[in-house]
Formats: C-alpha cells, structure tokens, sequence
C-alpha cells in the first residue's frame, strides 16, 4: 500500500482532472446543480457528486440550499477558488491557493469592521 500523499500532491491531483477544472470554470460566476454539472462535464452524476464532495472538502467549492417553485429542495455550488499559484523552491514544491470569501462571511467582516 502507497503513503497517503501530502494535502499539496493530492491537491495537484485533484486539479489535474478535467471534470474538476470543468467543475471549478463552470462554477465561478454563477452557483450550478449537480445535473447542470453533468451536462458541462459530460458525467454521470455519481461521479460529479464524489467531485463535488472532494471539491468541498479541499474549501474549494460551497453549496447552497435552494428552492424550486414545485417546493423542492435542492443544492448548487459555487467555486471558492480564486487562484493556484506552484512554486518550485530548493526544500520542494509550494502551492498557495486563494479562496474567495463567501458573501455572508463578506458582509459580517465588513459590520464587524464598520461597528467596532
């Protein structure tokens, strides 16, 4: 058996798939269902929900809970990622990854900023 790989080895791996940068692109501007994902990443749904679910473990993507006119409740997600940076140094590799703020997290920072 392999030693589990270090968080920046498997965040390269996670990158290097397609359907992942698809989902991350796809993601970016405006919150997407698994079944849109589907279609954009031409996958079947199971596997996008176990892309979504590594997605979100990384802090790389958020869901949102919505509702549809029928009453039904379902999720979208949106991409957190903002940018990768690689960098090759004499002790290895570094990646440094920047995420967006979620607009909740926005707004509360920026009343705490404005109240105290």
């Amino acid at each position: 058996m392999e030693p589990a790989a270090e968080p920046d080895e498997e965040l390269l791996t996670l990158l290097d798939d397609e359907n992942v940068r698809t989902i991350l692109v796809e993601t970016r501007e405006e919150s997407q269902s698994v079944e849109a994902l589907s279609n954009c990443c031409g996958a079947d749904d199971s596997t996008v929900y176990r892309l979504v679910d590594r997605l979100q473990d990384r802090n790389l993507l958020i869901a949102h809970q919505e509702l549809d006119p029928d009453g039904h409740h379902y999720k979208t997600y949106s991409a957190r990622l903002e940018r990768v940076e690689i960098k090759f140094t004499n002790s290895g590799v570094e990646i440094d990854v920047d995420r967006r703020e979620p607009p909740s997290d926005r707004f509360t920072r920026l009343y705490e900023e404005f109240t105290g």
